[in-house]
This record gives C-alpha cells, sequence and structure tokens, in this order.
C-alpha cells in the first residue's frame, strides 16, 4: 500500500523539519514548501493526499491560499488542516470558512497531528477508494493511483497520469490547451500552452503499445478529446 502524501507548507524551516520528521516516523510521505508559491509548483507534479497548511506566509496567506484552492476543481478535494499561533474561537472560524478541514494550534504534539491527520484522511477518502475509470481494455484506479493496460501496470508520470485521469473522468468533449492547463495544471501555474503537447505525446507514447494511443484525439484548431469512437 503507497504512503500517503504530506504537503507542509511552513515558511519557518524548524517547524518544517519537525513536523516532517513526526509525519516520515508515522509512515507518511512528506513534502515541504515555504510559501503557496512554491506548493502549487509541488501541487503541479502530483496531488497530496493531505496540505498541512500554515496561517502566516509570505506573499499569500494561508487562508488566501486555502481559498484558492478550494475554488479549483483539480485542488478542491485535498484535505486541508490550518496550523496557526491564533487560538480565539473567531479565528478557528475564520479558518474552517476558508475551507480548511481542521484547525490545530501552535504548540501542538506531534502524537495530537498525526492523529488529526488520520482523523481528516478517513474522512475525506471513501469516494476515491473505490473509483475506477475504464475505457476498453485501459483501467485508471485512482485510490492506487494505478494505470493499467489488461494485466500489464503501465509506468506513467505524474502530469500524464493527470491528463489521462482528467481525459478519462470527461470522455467525448474537446478541451482547448488553454482549458486543459486550468483543469490539470491549475489557473496558478504558469507554463506555456505548448506544454499540453508535450505532455500529450509523452502519454500517447505509453499507450500506444497496448493501442490506447489511438483514444487521445487531435481536433485540428480546437484541442483534444479522449474519445472510443475513431
Amino acid at each position: 500500500m503507497n504512503a500517503k502524501r504530506i504537503l507542509i507548507v511552513e515558511d519557518e524551516q524548524p517547524i518544517r523539519e519537525l513536523i516532517g520528521f513526526a509525519m516520515g516516523n508515522a509512515g507518511y510521505e512528506i513534502q515541504e514548501a515555504a510559501d503557496a508559491r512554491e506548493a502549487q509548483n509541488m501541487i503541479a507534479n502530483g496531488l497530496p493526499d493531505l496540505i498541512l497548511l500554515d496561517w502566516m506566509l509570505p506573499g499569500m496567506s494561508g487562508i488566501d491560499y486555502a481559498r484558492r484552492l478550494k475554488k479549483e476543481e483539480l485542488t478542491r478535494e485535498i484535505p486541508i488542516i490550518m496550523l496557526t499561533a491564533r487560538a480565539e474561537e473567531e479565528d478557528k472560524v475564520h479558518g474552517l470558512e476558508s475551507g480548511a478541514d481542521d484547525y490545530i494550534t501552535k504548540p501542538f504534539s506531534p502524537r495530537e497531528l498525526v492523529a488529526r491527520i488520520k482523523a481528516v484522511l478517513r474522512r475525506g477518502g471513501p469516494a476515491a477508494e473505490t473509483e475506477i475509470l475504464q475505457a476498453n481494455s485501459l483501467i485508471l484506479d485512482i485510490a492506487c493511483h494505478r494505470v493499467c493496460a489488461g494485466d500489464t501496470t503501465l509506468e506513467i508520470g505524474p502530469t500524464e497520469y493527470r491528463l489521462l485521469e482528467f481525459f478519462m473522468s470527461h470522455p467525448e468533449r474537446v478541451y482547448s490547451r488553454s482549458q486543459l492547463l486550468d483543469r490539470v495544471w491549475g489557473s496558478n501555474v504558469y507554463v506555456e500552452e505548448r506544454t499540453v503537447d508535450v505532455h500529450i505525446r509523452r502519454l500517447r507514447k505509453t499507450l500506444e503499445p497496448y493501442g490506447h494511443d489511438v483514444l487521445i484525439q487531435t481536433v485540428r484548431g480546437a484541442g483534444y478529446r479522449f474519445s472510443l469512437r475513431t
């Protein structure tokens, strides 16, 4: 079973390291970011299972970043636990209203934090645990983060996986490059539209030996679609 990935967004390095050490000991895979921009770049390379988000961040506050994450389709389902030194009830309500799933005040014990994470992951995960997307013999298991062609498990990059998951979740509809950038990369990640073409080629190359590359169709002048119709 793959370890759950936790993204720690905290500008104070000693606190990040302390949390990271505790989470690592609890069996979680850890990513660290010092601000919202760095966190967004990490999310673009693979969605975490949960975000630990500090309230006070340089640039964009944790509250504002939580609101942005919850507005975007790609990230709205990621659970967020807000970390803050603010202990007033009004602050807690403000944090939860921003979209945070839980709220923990500093200082906190690593044991309490691990317990909170386990509780939030239990609340947040059941819908995805059994979700399987399938097109002919191409199978994408969201819970296991695995793509198979028949009995063969495919080696697939994180961006190609997200592209394929999006396509298989939205078959037959044409999406422009800019729409794919917004829906797969996120509107706050600044990359060129031609980047989409590069990852489409990589995805097709992965699927080609099994005959599934034809499912990702180029619609000239419009974009791409995923279709079982030839």
